[in-house]
């Protein structure tokens, strides 16, 4: 009889599917359920960073989840990390699967998207589906998306139990990509130096690379680390404690998060400045690895005072360390808190003025004091208060609304300007104008040509008429946060077909400065008539489909635009401008060394960032560089030189959003300018934004720092560009101006002197060493305050001017020439 029943039983045992099974956690270990887009690419990405040997303490498995089971490549990946990933098959969309993975028990989901899709609608569709489907079987889960495309967003935050408190979060690739561009034309290589912040790298030089490639190595294994800050710093300003954090714990301090006092939700404040630290105060820090961070967690002040080695900074047997609080080094940290004074200053020593002033930057402080309405007259701050001096009655001022309703303005005659420029959205946090159609805003070539832009930025879009929208609001948002002065505001021209614009324009109608040239970025005459020659960035954009033939096609169009541009020469056979005398006049703002060159200017100096589908084709952008093409993207000179960027280094923020959901809150309001829950809310809603009326609070929230390029070629600073030490450069700006400096922007000089464009190539180098010396050269990344004094008023001038620091070409002057709006 048993005999007989063999074959049954081993065909029985046969059928039972490869990655059938459940899921058994035997060794309490904590899982991740990872579903959507899982191919041998997407999980070696992943892994590669998700498992990489600078997170301490990776105990997490990781557990696939797909309908069809792995093809070889992805099956060896999987064999090869056995114990730390394992796959089943089935669908997310079914309960049965999700019980199988045991979801209710996984510490969180996450969504992969395929960067490459066809249609990126249908894609992020399916995606909001899974999350539906995990969200309906346990909506305690805590999930983590990517979505490609802004709009999606909405559907995403109107699910109910769809949380960011309890860590849900959604990796918009579209609303990530275009902010890290507009950052990049506030100040150039930024979107390089952000990406190697946040993905995994261990940044080890070598001899056999060029010294160019050494510095800029090794500030890619730079990171961004929390840790709780020592007791040593409770009672300090931030800027203290960023300073004893560089000088003598070899960490770069960038951003705290804070507790309201009314007990609300926490915010992160990027380089606050007047308020003190509270005690347990968690800091955000650019590190090598997350054992380094460790130090700002045990540095003592009793102990560790006289420590010259940053290294021998461990825990000590301090004998106050009760509970974690080490209570005479708190005391005489405030000891040192009220003898330290700022800009000759001292400050008081509760604390209580400095933090009642609302000077922390909101995106992320904004009702953060206990009596709002102080925040726009004590603005601590030598120059102005936010409104207009000499009248503590400003507060009831209003700025006018698009339904034309009576404003109750005071008699001064200084409010005419602001008035009638001056007008921001509901949440204070963007510059805002009442909706304008397109039509009013399309040139064409003469009308271009007449108005002279000067210090703006240009956008090529290639795209059909029934291309994906790719949510240019993303890309002019940032460039039009509220810490900057309507002067200020770069004029955007956007190259392209206007039947596609068209569908977008509901986006965009509420934000100032725009002009859209129906044209070809491939055409010279169109780029010549909106002087791309002068302008302070260049971007190359594609809403284009990558077609399923030949996916590295997918970038032939940016890449044609930007050799196209770098073959142009300009300078004899420029028309547009009046005469040379004016463009001569052009680039002296700019503050460009091409400008000491006779002769026609060429187009290989035009500040350009091109994004890439593909990160192999970025070997065609340079002609001139001895890139490998298998070299890794990050590797290339076009990305280390911030000119390139590809969609696939924002991978990475899956796994940093994981390990440290704040992480992604912080980039994210770094990027976008200050996109804050309660403004996504209002996007959500689909009305696009909203003005609104000013009241102090919102006048507020203009306060809070910015990305910036500083020069070292003149200014205040210059001195430090003649051989000093990073660090006296460093101490200098945050003491001198609370500007913090992250990096810098370098030329890179060529061997041959035969190649004209010596003068323009920069490459970044993140957080350099403090012993690391300075070139006159050189260009600073900096996050620096808002300045209420920079207003431009009609017959304005303080005499002050002389001291304000330059910014470098590109570092976001608007010269008043280029504000033709």
């Amino acid at each position: 009889l048993f005999a007989s029943c063999i074959p049954e039983i081993i065909d029985l045992i046969g059928t039972r599917p490869k990655y059938g099974g459940t899921f058994k956690n035997e060794r309490g270990r904590r899982h991740i359920v990872v579903c959507g887009h899982i191919t041998y690419e997407s999980v070696s990405h992943f892994l590669k960073d998700f498992l990489h040997e600078d997170r301490e303490d990776v105990d997490v498995e990781v557990v696939f989840l797909h309908r069809t089971p792995p093809g070889l490549e992805l099956e060896g990946l999987i064999k090869r990390h056995f114990t730390t990933v394992t796959f089943f098959q089935g669908s997310i969309m079914n309960t049965v699967d999700l019980q199988r993975v045991k979801v209710h028990e996984a510490d969180a989901c996450l969504v992969l998207a395929n960067k490459y899709c066809p249609d990126p609608d249908a894609e992020d569709a399916a995606n909001i589906m899974r999350v539906i489907s995990m969200k309906n079987y346990c909506e305690e889960s805590r999930i983590i998306i990517q979505l490609m495309q802004y709009h999606n967003k909405a559907y995403l935050l109107n699910i109910p139990s769809w949380d960011w408190k309890q860590g849900d979060d959604v990796i918009c690739l579209a609303e990530l990509k275009l902010g890290f561009i507009a950052q990049s034309c506030l100040a150039p290589g930024f979107s390089t130096m952000m990406a190697n912040l946040f993905a995994m790298r261990s940044g080890e030089p070598s001899d056999d690379m060029q010294a160019w490639q050494n510095d800029y190595i090794q500030g890619t294994g730079c990171e961004m680390y929390t840790e709780t800050l020592s007791p040593t710093f409770t009672g300090m300003t931030f800027s203290q404690a960023s300073e004893l954090c560089f000088v003598k714990l070899k960490l770069l301090l960038l951003a705290v998060e804070v507790r309201p006092d009314d007990g609300g939700d926490t915010k992160i404040s990027i380089n606050p400045r007047g308020s003190k630290i509270p005690a347990n105060t968690v800091g955000f820090f650019i590190a090598q690895s997350a054992e380094e961070v460790k130090r700002a967690w045990y540095y003592c002040k009793a102990c560790h005072e006289d420590v010259k080695n940053e290294n021998q900074i461990k825990k000590c047997k301090c004998k106050n360390f009760i509970g974690g609080m080490m209570v005479h080094s708190v005391l005489k940290s405030q000891q040192i808190g009220q003898h330290i004074t700022t800009d000759g200053k001292p400050v008081q020593p509760n604390g209580v003025a400095a933090t009642k002033s609302g000077l922390q930057p909101p995106p992320t402080a904004v009702a953060k004091t206990g009596s709002p309405v102080k925040k726009s007259v004590s603005m601590k701050e030598e120059s102005a208060p936010e409104i207009v001096p000499e009248n503590p009655r400003a507060p009831i001022r209003q700025d006018p609304m698009r339904n034309g309703h009576p404003v109750i303005v005071q008699p001064a005659s200084d409010f005419d300007f602001e008035k009638t420029e001056m007008k921001y959205d509901s949440t204070g946090m963007f510059h805002w104008t009442p909706a304008r159609s397109i039509d009013d805003c399309i040139l064409d070539r003469n009308q271009a040509a007449m108005t002279v832009l000067n210090g703006h930025v240009v956008v090529c879009l290639f795209a059909h008429s029934d291309s994906p929208l790719i949510g240019l609001r993303n890309l002019v948002m940032p460039l039009r946060a509220s810490n900057f002065h309507f002067h200020e505001l770069k004029h955007v021209v956007i190259v392209g077909a206007v039947d596609y614009i068209k569908r977008e324009w509901k986006t965009l109608q509420n934000l100032p400065k725009i002009s859209v040239l129906n044209g070809s970025p491939l055409s010279r005459a169109d780029l010549r008539a909106v002087n791309v020659n002068l302008c302070d960035m260049c971007v190359i954009l594609s809403a284009k489909v990558p077609s399923n033939d030949d996916p590295t096609l997918a970038d032939k169009e940016a890449i044609l635009a930007s050799l196209n541009i770098k073959a142009m020469t300009f300078g004899d056979i420029i028309t547009n401008i009046e005469s040379m005398g004016d463009s001569k006049d052009a680039l002296n703002n700019m503050g460009d060394t091409t400008v000491k060159r006779p002769g026609p200017i060429y187009g290989t100096n035009v500040p350009m960032i091109t994004e890439l589908v593909n990160d192999s084709n970025v070997q065609f952008l340079d002609q001139d560089d001895d890139d490998d093409p298998d070299t890794e993207l990050y590797l290339t000179q076009p990305f280390a030189c911030g000119t390139a960027f590809a969609v696939s280094v924002l991978d990475s923020l899956m796994s940093t959003t994981y390990f440290n959901q704040n992480a992604l809150t912080l980039i994210r309001s770094l990027i976008t300018g200050g996109a804050t829950p309660e403004l996504e809310l209002i996007l959500a809603e689909g009305a696009g934004l909203r003005g609104g009326y000013s009241t102090p609070e919102t006048l507020g929230n203009r306060d809070r720092c910015r990305v910036g390029q500083i020069s070292l070629t003149e200014g205040p600073l210059a001195k430090y560009g003649e051989g000093a030490k990073y660090i006296d450069l460093f101490v200098a700006a945050l003491r001198q101006y609370g500007m913090l400096c992250i990096g810098l922007y370098r030329i890179l000089f060529r061997d041959t002197s035969t190649s004209t464009d010596a003068s323009s190539k920069r490459y970044v180098i993140t957080n350099p060493p403090n012993d690391f010396n300075l070139l006159p050269s050189d260009q600073v990344f900096v996050l620096m305050q808002f300045d209420p004094g920079m207003e431009y008023r009609p017959g304005w001038g303080d005499g002050k001017t002389g001291d304000r620091i330059p910014r470098s070409s590109q570092g976001g002057g608007g010269q008043k020439k280029g504000d033709a709006s």
